[in-house]
């Protein structure tokens, strides 16, 4: 591919263009992605693995969400390489698409009966690769389309808006999914209603092309291209020259990670399994299983409508303090900022059984304290990361930085945690261990990186 790519200078890039833009992006990219992972708990175990146990069922399930996560590093180093060499906007743009088309499909799939058993957990692990594509190149080019057009000293708090994408997509997903559930019967639900949230995607996916169609590039890119230093290979340039940057970045967003899916995936799992012996023995004999006692690990029993409005509740503090991270960060710094919150989750784990044990008031007290810190240490992450490194590699290194943690963090956070659950009878302290040394890993990355605050954003070039 040629290095003579021609790009207009982005005097059409207003603030309300940008911030909308790399807002509405994340926000459809997020719905997609929580809208399965709350089916993941909620619908796809039965689905598309009901001849397995309960718990079988659902390690499967958490099985196939974790391929997108295998999915989004490839997904880094392929829409990173056209960020790279063509430029952000065409990429987002097709980020956008791909996710959009993946999950739309997903709401078409037949359950797993008849001809249909291999076949369709089949294509949805196949639309979930999709998505996990998709997402690997999502994130890097919104933070990128924030940061890269920010005034001088106010990078962080304009990567807030597409940080802020993750809160509100949770939200408004769940939002459907808790309508649904208290609308219709469950055995609608089961028939139909589980498909609605993957097929409303589509409306929102065409109002966030419209947006980035209207963009242009930033000067940061634009520069790069007039200088004539676009990389003919930005992943083998990245790993070659900027290795120990892709390193930190990635044990950086390690805690982050780790936190997140715990909070989200993990506890809607623990928080409506069943609580008693009788009640998990009753649930196995309507579904003609076996019980099996000694693998029984009991959970809060709280009902799943009841119980996704209280992780609403707590995604609304993740929302409001992802915004209070911005000028935070820009004050005292990115580092040592995320070095003090980053030693408030190693806390919050070791403190975890004493939140999420039995009750409702606790656990959503744990939520709160938990989406409080998912705000502050996400909001940063779209400035810090991308500063790590210089203009013509920027796309490239943050994606790939931000998906290889999403491999170690996220992606076996809920499987490990339902292990480990599973290995204490039901007593989680386990699990908030688990945090607890994500949390410490974070720390060992921050302290080995120097701040990013004042580097010179938009003429750094290697």
């Amino acid at each position: 591919m040629s290095n003579k790519t021609t790009v207009t200078a982005p005097k059409e890039n207003t603030r309300g263009r940008v911030l909308f833009a790399s807002l509405i992006g994340t926000t459809i990219e997020f719905f997609d992605f929580y809208a399965y992972a709350t089916a993941s708990v909620l619908v796809f175990p039965a689905l598309f693995f009901p001849n397995a146990s309960n718990v079988n069922a659902i390690l499967s399930s958490f099985a196939i969400f974790g391929v997108a996560f295998v999915a989004r590093p490839v997904g880094s180093i392929l829409f990173g390489h056209f960020g790279d060499r063509i430029g952000r906007k065409g990429t987002l743009v097709a980020s956008l698409l791909l996710m959009g088309i993946a999950t739309f499909l997903i709401g078409f799939l037949p359950p797993a009966q008849g001809n249909f058993v291999v076949l369709a957990p089949l294509m949805l692990v196949l639309l979930r690769f999709a998505q996990g594509l998709a997402l690997g190149g999502e994130w890097s080019g919104a933070a990128l389309l924030a940061t890269e057009n920010a005034p001088a000293n106010k990078r962080a708090i304009y990567g807030t808006f597409p940080q802020l994408g993750a809160p509100i997509g949770f939200i408004i997903a769940n939002l459907i999914f808790v309508g649904l559930q208290l609308s219709l019967t469950p055995e609608q639900f089961m028939a139909w209603g589980w498909r609605v949230p993957f097929i409303l995607s589509a409306v929102m996916v065409a109002v966030g092309l419209w947006v980035r169609l209207r963009l242009v590039e930033s000067v940061a890119f634009t520069k790069v291209v007039d200088q004539k230093k676009v990389a003919k290979s930005p992943f083998k340039t990245t790993m070659k020259y900027h290795w120990r940057q892709v390193l930190a970045g990635t044990f950086i967003m390690f805690a982050t990670y780790v936190l997140f899916y715990l909070m989200t995936s993990f506890t809607l799992t623990y928080g409506t399994a069943v609580d008693t012996v009788e009640k998990a023995q009753a649930a196995a004999e309507a579904k003609g299983q076996a019980f099996d006692a000694a693998s029984f690990a009991p959970g809060l029993g709280i009902d799943r409508p009841e119980f996704l409005t209280m992780l609403i509740i707590g995604v609304v503090f993740f929302g409001i303090f992802t915004v209070v991270s911005g000028p935070l960060a820009e004050k005292f710094g990115r580092r040592k900022f995320l070095i003090w919150v980053t030693l408030g989750i190693l806390v919050f784990g070791l403190a975890w059984t004493l939140m999420f044990g039995p009750g409702k008031a606790s656990a959503m007290v744990g939520l709160i304290i938990g989406f409080t810190l998912m705000g502050l240490t996400f909001g940063p992450m779209a400035a810090y990361l991308p500063e790590l490194f210089p203009s013509n590699v920027r796309y490239t290194g943050s994606a790939v930085a931000y998906n290889f943690s999403s491999v170690l963090g996220a992606a076996p956070a809920s499987f490990v945690a339902i292990a480990l659950w599973q290995f204490g009878g039901g007593n989680t302290v386990w699990v908030g261990v688990y945090l607890a040394l994500g949390a410490v890993l974070t720390l060992i990355a921050l302290f080995l990186t120097k701040d990013t605050k004042d580097v010179d954003f938009e003429n750094n070039v290697s």
